[in-house]
């Protein structure tokens, strides 16, 4: 006969009690309030509409083009803003643009580059003027890393500038005024950052109303439009889509385009290293056509033999009928906004912001009750909150240790723009600087954690106090990345909905606890892997990202509310791992405060470690 099993083992935990105090339904039946923000964003699927092409057809001559491009890269092969040829280089623009009788203004001052220190960098613009002094801006950076010619990225550019400011020129007989200012912009450190590119958007002498930014159109790989800004905006549809017929009707095929998970994620975390990241996040409209990737070519084998002719002719006539269609209708192509493009449909970013709010209403839902579940119960939250406070101290006094050696001269220094990943010092990981800030934190744990360790056993009702306290700050953070970037929210929300089931788990297997731990993961991990796999850092996108804080990139907003999440995931993941403990009361506390503790603990360690070594000596007779 089989023994029978204990029916206290078998049967389910009530629901509301300790080991099930999610309330489930109410959970599930808050996401009836997705429904609205779905059945809207349905309708906020439109085709956009592009302009017209140009009556006359393009006469960009990309042979020549080319040519005018090896002669660029061959004659000033390092270009790099503290190169010696940077100089010559500019003035090697103007020789260019002279005969067309355009007149040519710049502007000249000093910037701390990433990676090359205080240089000083020219803009150079020719300017055809218009009926309307609204300007369209054509650009191309003229500098390049100098680690190798930069046939393509970006003599390619620079020499198509010259050969569309042809069209332009004064002294042509057969010349057309157009409707609007056209700018032909050569830039100094766009392979820097677009150190270029900002200034003259922030100094701009006449009002920008599109621009179109050439870099590494002279590739063989297919074409690319690339729109992300330096903020989470985008250009106008109408141009965007605009300039996508424009490089079918001379390529044959629709350009490339990032996909709609990773423009969620540019919008998320807006980051770009091409030159029309600072006007979107000015206002401007503005677009990348390029045959590169997310990141251009590499400069060592970017030689002008490599270059190729018809792609050349192809995006340099794109970029002719662009700069026509938005002459005869830019008023149905201004502004930024924010939309994520799907084939020939965008799908406007007002309606994902509000589906990503919905999302995150059954999470608040959840945590409220739980809330209201441990009131009811009587279970005291402020010893658990206390623990979470001296957590989150820990993670704050981290990133204020990190800008002070960031003072002291441990970090590179530089404007604040994205790093370029191939110059020359990208991947030189300090070290030594990182070890020593490893140790201030180890140090500044070493403090806190007197403060949370075990000291007796605890308590169920305790664990669930440290788990509803953590969530209800998660909470907060998340609102927080709310009011600051609402499609950042795509970088939280795994963690919020897989984390809120942790106390659920909390009876059960320690595989359950950590599969769910797990499960929150790929949402906050969302940047580091696209740095890695998109822009080509691989297991350098950690400290890539530190850089970016340092340099300023990513605001110190940004950094306290992802260390705010940092100190809330980890006073979970004690609780998961059964090592949390409530902040002690004053009678469970040492005599002695967390640094002196710390303190006397090292000096116990050296003086056992002298007498250990003083025996040994005594042992072998020396």
């Amino acid at each position: 006969m089989a023994a029978t099993r204990d029916p206290a083992r078998r049967r389910r935990a009530r629901r509301g009690s300790l080991e099930r105090p999610v309330n489930g339904r109410l959970y599930r039946s808050s996401f009836l309030f997705l429904s609205l923000p779905l059945l809207i964003l349905a309708f906020s699927i439109v085709r956009p509409g592009a302009l017209p092409a140009p009556l006359l057809p393009p006469n960009f001559d990309g042979a020549d083009t080319s040519r005018l491009a090896a002669d660029f890269a061959g004659s000033f092969p390092d270009r790099s803003p503290n190169g010696t040829n940077s100089v010559r280089a500019a003035q090697w623009f103007r020789d260019q643009m002279r005969p067309y009788g355009l007149p040519i203004a710049s502007d000249t001052w000093q910037e701390t580059a990433p990676g090359l220190g205080k240089v000083k960098l020219r803009n150079l613009w020719a300017i055809a003027a218009g009926q309307s002094p609204e300007a369209i801006v054509v650009l191309a950076h003229r500098d390049d890393t100098g680690t190798g010619p930069g046939a393509n990225d970006n003599a390619t550019g620079t020499a198509a500038l010259v050969e569309l400011a042809r069209n332009y020129a004064q002294t042509s007989g057969l010349r057309v005024r157009s409707a609007h200012t056209i700018v032909f912009l050569s830039t100094d450190g766009g392979a820097f950052g677009g150190l270029g590119a900002v200034r003259f958007v922030q100094r701009a002498p006449f009002r920008i109303v599109a621009t179109i930014n050439l870099d590494a159109i002279g590739g063989r790989g297919p074409p690319r439009v690339v729109i992300t800004g330096d903020r989470p905006r985008s250009p106008a549809a109408t141009f965007v889509e605009t300039a996508a017929k424009r490089v079918l009707e001379q390529t044959g095929a629709p350009p490339r385009r990032a996909s709609i998970i990773d423009q969620l994620i540019d919008l998320g975390f807006p980051f770009t290293l091409y030159e029309q990241g600072p006007f979107v996040a000015h206002g401007v409209p503005a677009i990348t056509l390029t045959t590169a990737g997310e990141r251009p070519p590499d400069a060592f084998g970017d030689r002008a033999a490599r270059l190729s002719s018809t792609r050349l002719t192809q995006l340099g006539r794109a970029a002719q009928q662009l700069i026509g269609s938005l002459d005869q209708g830019l008023e149905l192509a201004q502004g930024t906004t924010s939309f994520v493009w799907a084939g020939e449909r965008i799908v406007r970013g007002w309606a994902i912001e509000l589906v990503l709010f919905s999302l995150l209403v059954p999470f608040l839902v959840g945590v409220v009750d739980l809330f209201a579940h441990c009131r009811r119960r009587r279970i005291a939250l402020l010893p658990a909150a206390r623990s979470l406070r001296t957590r989150l101290a820990f993670w704050l006094f981290a990133g204020v240790a990190f800008y002070a050696f960031q003072l002291l001269g441990a970090w590179p220094a530089g404007a604040a723009r994205p790093p370029n990943p191939a110059s020359p010092t990208a991947g030189d990981w300090p070290v030594l600087a990182l070890l020593g800030l490893g140790i201030v934190v180890l140090i500044g744990w070493g403090v806190a954690r007197q403060r949370l360790v075990p000291r007796r056993p605890v308590a169920a009702d305790e664990q669930l106090a440290g788990e509803t306290a953590a969530l209800l700050a998660f909470a907060v953070v998340a609102l927080l990345v709310l009011a600051t970037n609402p499609f950042a929210l795509i970088f939280v929300l795994p963690a919020l909905h897989t984390w809120l089931w942790l106390p659920q788990t909390r009876s059960g297997k320690p595989a359950a606890r950590a599969l769910v731990l797990l499960l929150g993961l790929p949402g906050p991990l969302l940047i580091p892997l696209s740095l890695g796999a998109r822009f080509g850092l691989g297991f350098d996108a950690p400290w890539y990202m530190l850089e970016l804080v340092a340099v300023g990139y990513v605001q110190p907003a940004a950094v306290a509310i992802s260390l705010a999440g940092a100190a809330c995931a980890a006073q979970l993941t004690t609780v998961a791992a059964g090592r949390y403990a409530p902040y002690p009361e004053r009678g469970e506390r040492p005599a002695r405060g967390p640094l002196r503790e710390l303190v006397r603990s090292l000096v116990i360690g050296v003086r056992a470690r002298r007498r250990v070594t003083e025996e040994r000596r005594r042992a072998f007779g020396r």
